[in-house]
C-alpha cells in the first residue's frame, strides 16, 4: 500500500517548515508531499528545494476551492492512499501515519480521520469541545450507525483524513465547488454507498481554534449551506440534538471544575453557532447583503453571481 500527503497552503510562513519536517520523521514514510499553494509570492523560498519527496503546485486566490484544489491533489497523485492534511496541524508523534492508515487493511474502509488535540493556549471550553468531537475511544462508521448517531456518522475532518483512492474516485471525489465541508460531504456519500470511515484515535495532531462566537456563526452559516446544499447526503438525517449534547455537557465540565464563569462562554459560543445554522438552512431566503454578511468565505458567493 502507497500513501501520499496533499497539504493546501496559504502564506504558510515558518510553520510549514515544522510540519514537512514532522512528516519526514514519521514511522511510516509516503512517496509523496504535495503542495497546492495559493499565491506563490507568499510560499517561503527555497522551501521546495530543502526536500526531495515535496511537489509544490501554484495557484492564484481566484483558482482555490476547499473541495477543487483537493480534488485536483488527489488526482496528481498515483498512491493508494491520499492523506489530506492543513497547514496548521502538526503531527503530535511520529507514528500518525502509521496508525491513521492501519484500518486500510480492512476492504470497506474508504476514509480514515486523526484525532486532532488542543494546541497551547487553547481555551478550557475548546479543549473540552476537542474532547467530545475526538474522544479517546476509536470506532469504525458506517450506514448502520446513522439512526443512533445522526449527522455524527459523516463527520470527518480533512484537519487530517486519509482517503482511499480508488473508491475516491470512483465515487466522484471531492465536490469540485463547495463552500466549505468537502470533507463531509464526501464522507456521507461514500458511507451511503456501502463504505465505512474509521476514526483513530491514536493518530493524532494538534490543532484547535478559539473562535469567537461571532467566528462561530460564519462558520455555521456556512456549515449549514453545504449540507443544505447537498439533500443527497445530509436529507433526513437528525443533526441538532448533537449540539445539544456537546452543550450540556460543556456546562456539566465547567461545574465539575469549579468555573461556572465558563458557562457564559460556552451559552454565547453555542448560540453563534445555533443562530449561523439556523440561517444558513434558511440562505435561499436572504438577499445578498444579509449572505455576504452571514458567510466566512464571500468569494464562494460572489463566483456564483451573488
Amino acid at each position: 500500500m502507497t500513501a501520499d500527503i496533499l497539504i493546501p497552503t496559504y502564506r504558510p510562513g515558518d510553520r510549514l517548515k515544522i510540519l514537512l519536517d514532522r512528516l519526514n520523521r514519521q514511522s511510516y514514510q509516503v512517496h509523496k508531499i504535495l503542495i497546492m499553494n495559493t499565491e506563490p509570492s507568499f510560499f517561503p523560498k527555497g522551501l521546495e528545494d530543502a526536500y526531495e519527496n515535496v511537489d509544490v503546485f501554484h495557484l492564484t486566490k481566484a483558482e482555490f476551492d476547499h473541495g477543487g484544489t483537493r480534488d485536483l491533489g488527489i488526482r496528481r497523485s498515483s498512491a493508494d492512499i491520499v492523506v489530506c492534511m492543513t497547514q496548521d496541524a502538526l503531527p503530535a508523534d511520529d507514528h500518525l501515519l502509521e496508525n491513521l492508515l492501519a484500518p486500510f487493511s480492512q476492504s470497506d474502509v474508504w476514509a480514515a480521520y486523526a484525532r486532532q488535540l488542543p494546541a497551547e493556549g487553547c481555551s478550557e471550553v475548546e479543549k473540552f469541545t476537542r474532547s467530545f468531537n475526538y474522544p479517546k475511544e476509536s470506532r469504525v462508521k458506517g450506514e448502520e450507525d446513522l439512526e443512533t448517531l445522526g449527522i455524527k456518522a459523516f463527520f470527518c475532518s480533512n484537519v487530517c483524513a486519509a482517503w482511499r483512492r480508488d473508491q475516491y474516485l470512483k465515487h466522484g471525489g471531492f465536490e469540485k465547488k463547495t463552500i466549505f465541508n468537502e470533507d463531509m460531504i464526501l464522507a456521507g456519500k461514500l458511507i451511503r454507498q456501502g463504505g465505512q470511515i474509521a476514526y483513530c484515535s491514536n493518530a493524532r495532531v494538534i490543532h484547535s481554534h478559539n473562535y469567537s462566537m461571532a467566528e462561530q456563526f460564519h462558520r455555521y452559516f456556512d456549515l449549514a449551506v453545504s449540507q443544505t446544499m447537498h439533500p443527497e447526503v445530509f436529507g433526513g438525517v437528525r443533526s441538532e440534538s448533537e449540539g445539544m449534547r456537546l452543550v450540556k455537557k460543556t456546562v456539566a465540565h465547567c461545574l465539575k471544575i469549579k468555573k461556572p464563569w465558563l458557562i457564559w462562554q460556552v451559552v454565547t459560543q453555542n448560540a453563534g453557532k445555533l443562530l449561523g445554522y439556523k440561517a444558513g438552512q434558511q440562505y435561499k431566503k436572504l438577499p445578498q447583503k444579509v449572505i455576504l454578511w452571514c458567510t466566512m468565505n464571500r468569494s464562494f458567493w460572489q463566483e456564483e453571481g451573488i
